[in-house]
């Protein structure tokens, strides 16, 4: 006797292999989540529990109240002791305004008696000249060694990085008399920014910053561009630049930071007043200008770096500038 079968059943029996497929298909997709979870510092198995959790949350609270009582609180003082009347200050350092805000230490420090306006620019063009001089060092030094790559190019990066070596104070004399006796120019270059720009530029750290960078560049690139007749100048100005940004927003604020910060060079190089930057007439103003107006001076010399770090804070941190360079 025949039996018919359910059409329902054989369905069934017929999706059971696909639907145990589908089931270790979500499975493996689970697992294979939460192994990609697993590969943090704390796994996610150990983050349910509320003693990790807690201590952990706990730990980040603690840290970052850290960071901003000793990275944002001084930044924050200046600026109070900046906008307070030099009187409350020196009774009341940490109160907040205890008699409002006074204009007058701003409009004393930009008036004729200390005019940092001058040495503000001054500060600007020192900067400006230091970063133009590193850009054009480190991006073709960092080229010649690394995409051009010379006979001899490992010795000369070897002599490069053994100039790290060298403490900076052994060459301040030397230096200071090729400056004083240029040996092309024949007249002294000191109280002008060209004895404060050129020496900037022999900084071995930023070509071999800019050289290490080039090398992660795909050479995939730079043999399409040769094939296609570019030559070296133009494999660097219209190729390696374009994806260097990166690179060269990490000098550019290496070298304006630095040239902002420097106090020995310039106060060497640049005995005139009229040509000294920030760095180097503060200090000696400050033993004959009021607190308050000092700390507003100084609050307004910060301007510049913190708005530089906002600007490049991206560019600084990126990792890397030529992602979708290379198809395949």
């Amino acid at each position: 006797m025949t039996t018919l079968n359910d059409p329902l059943e054989d369905r069934f029996v017929v999706q059971a292999p696909e639907v145990g497929k589908a089931r270790r298909r979500r499975r493996g997709g689970v697992e294979n989540e939460e192994v990609g979870r697993d590969r943090g510092i704390v796994s996610s198995s150990d983050w349910k529990r509320p003693r990790i959790r807690f201590s952990l949350t706990t730990a980040h609270a603690i840290l970052l109240v850290l960071l901003v009582i000793f990275g944002l609180l001084p930044i924050l003082w200046l600026v109070k002791s900046a906008l307070t009347p030099t009187q409350d200050t020196l009774t009341a350092p940490i109160a907040v305004f205890p008699h409002g805000i006074d204009w007058n230490n701003l409009v004393a420090a930009v008036g004729p008696n200390v005019q940092i306006g001058i040495y503000f620019l001054n500060t600007v063009w020192v900067a400006m000249g230091n970063w133009a001089v590193q850009i054009v060092v480190a991006t073709t030094g960092g080229f010649a060694l690394s995409v051009l790559k010379p006979k001899y190019g490992r010795v000369v990066s070897g002599m490069v990085l053994a100039t790290l070596f060298v403490p900076a104070v052994v060459l301040l004399v030397p230096l200071y008399l090729t400056i004083l006796h240029p040996l092309v120019i024949g007249s002294s270059m000191l109280n002008t920014f060209w004895a404060v720009w050129l020496p900037s530029g022999a900084s071995a750290f930023n070509v071999l910053l800019v050289m290490r960078f080039f090398d992660s560049l795909p050479r995939e690139i730079f043999e399409a561009a040769e094939t296609d007749g570019a030559g070296p100048f133009r494999l660097f100005w219209s190729i390696i630049l374009p994806m260097s940004r990166p690179v060269i927003g990490v000098v550019t604020v290496f070298a304006i930071i630095n040239a902002w910060k420097d106090f020995l060079w310039p106060l060497l190089v640049l005995p005139n007043v009229a040509v000294q930057p920030l760095s180097v007439r503060l200090p000696q103003i400050a033993g004959q200008t009021d607190l308050g107006v000092l700390i507003a001076a100084l609050a307004i010399s910060t301007v510049i770096p913190i708005l530089l770090f906002l600007a490049f804070q991206k560019t600084f941190l990126s990792g890397g500038g030529f992602g979708g360079a290379v198809k395949g």
